[in-house]
């Protein structure tokens, strides 16, 4: 009978003992797989979701980084506005000769969808007919793919497209109608309805929890206009206006654009014409004297963030699940170790039928290596169970999208690492069992 076969039943012997230690060693492994899994797949995520343009725009108070996580994230509360006169500059305006593209966004709406609030921004097609929202490997752009119908129609003030996480939350599909909320609570006024005309294909990116609405009806919304300068007409709000009285024949109610004058934009998405625009930009902006509005690089704050905070996490989370598996690889050695006693004749008895004090050595590494190896192999399915389980739930609040298929290549390594752990652990029983006296203990038993 080979030593691994011994091996196997001298554990099912103890069963106890050794399926509570290979228990927690399954956590550690498990937890090590979470640590390093999720690290990798929101970094990623984060790094994704800040591409396609070089700058974000959007008003001086406030931080770089509350801009960037209410304009790519959809997280957090906005930041005050500026007036879209200063966005014009980007399409026609002196900041023109530095930009490829500009693309306005409104925020303030959002759409209670069961039990998850989702942001609604307001803003061109553009989005998703200029602007990529990624790269692929061989360095071409992701563009935006519908999944059902199409790009809202610039005329059309009040059609909306979805995202691929909202449409699957929510059931929201093309021909469906949604009320905008006002503001962040689902106790908010509503707004007047937006049609849906199209679905998003999953992106990967935060946008595929979103809403996004024709800009040209988010102004034409109750509270969303400034008031009229000397001279003009106060414009006439879609949600003041009653169903009997609207043109069903017109997707505009009969409604006129708002002035440019009563506009204003959260932010800017800017896509420059070649390498030295953003820098151009940031000086122009940033160092104007006025400081109407900033100019940040994405890129650079996610950069930030991912070092500054999840980093050490990452870190601190990586050096408990280190400490839990050398808890557990203790808890194998004195599991292992306390037995010996028992086992003392055991041994005896297999050293007077001719084993070696290798193969007996080898026995208990075996039965280390064994519970190590059962443990961490758990670990992993439980670890990628956990993962599969809770992906759904964690898009939903955050976006980012986690699979029971996600793989990172530092897994490879878990459970040679433990073989290796497990022959360091299980060395000094196995020594004892090395130095069992035979003599010793038969002649005590006659």
């Amino acid at each position: 009978m080979s030593f691994w076969k011994i091996a196997w039943r001298n554990m099912c012997q103890r069963s106890l003992a050794s399926s509570l230690t290979g228990l927690s060693m399954a956590l550690g492994v498990a937890l090590m797989i979470l640590v390093i899994v999720i690290h990798d797949v929101t970094v990623e995520q984060f790094e994704n979701d800040a591409q396609g343009y070089h700058l974000i725009v959007g008003g001086s108070k406030g931080g770089d980084l509350q801009l960037v996580m209410t304009t790519v994230f959809h997280l957090g509360k906005p930041l005050y506005p500026i007036p879209y006169s200063y966005y014009k500059k980007f399409t026609e305006g002196e900041f023109a000769p530095y930009t490829s593209i500009a693309v306005p966004y409104c925020l303030g709406d959002s759409y209670q969808g069961g039990d998850l609030q989702f942001r609604v921004v307001a803003t061109t097609p553009d989005l998703f007919e200029k602007l990529p929202y990624g790269a692929n490997s061989d360095g071409s752009d992701k563009m935006y793919v519908f999944e059902e119908g199409r790009n809202f129609n610039r005329d059309h003030f009040f059609e909306a497209v979805v995202g691929s996480t909202v449409a699957r939350k929510t059931g929201l599909k093309v021909g469906d109608k949604f009320q905008p909320t006002h503001g962040m609570s689902a106790e908010g006024d509503k707004h007047t309805e937006f049609t849906v005309v199209g679905v998003l294909a999953h992106t990967g990116t935060a946008n595929d929890r979103a809403l996004f609405a024709n800009i040209e009806g988010f102004y034409l919304l109750d509270g969303h206009a400034l008031t009229p300068e000397e001279g003009e007409e106060a414009h006439a709000s879609a949600d003041k206006l009653s169903k009997e009285n609207f043109d069903t024949d017109d997707p505009n109610y009969g409604l006129k654009p708002l002035p440019e004058s009563q506009r204003e934009v959260t932010s800017i998405l800017v896509k420059c014409k070649d390498e030295f625009g953003p820098m151009i930009l940031d000086t122009k902006i940033n160092k104007d004297k006025e400081r109407v509005a900033q100019a940040v690089a994405p890129g650079g704050v996610v950069t930030r963030l991912l070092e500054g905070i999840v980093g050490p996490v990452r870190i601190i989370l990586m050096v408990l699940t280190v400490l839990i598996i050398v808890v557990a690889g203790v808890s194998i050695l004195v599991s292992i170790y306390n037995s010996m006693s028992e086992r003392s004749h055991d041994i005896a008895v297999m050293r007077a039928l001719g084993a070696s004090r290798s193969a007996v050595m080898g026995i208990i590494l075996a039965e280390s290596i064994l519970i190590s190896l059962l443990g961490g192999i758990a670990g992993v399915l439980l670890g990628h169970a956990v993962l599969g389980l809770a992906g759904p739930i964690v898009e939903a609040h955050t976006g980012v999208a986690l699979r029971f298929w996600d793989f990172n290549w530092k897994e490879s390594l878990l459970i040679p690492g433990l073989v290796v752990f497990a022959s360091l652990v299980g060395f000094l029983p196995a020594l004892t069992a090395y130095r069992t006296d035979v003599g010793r203990i038969l002649g005590g038993a006659r």
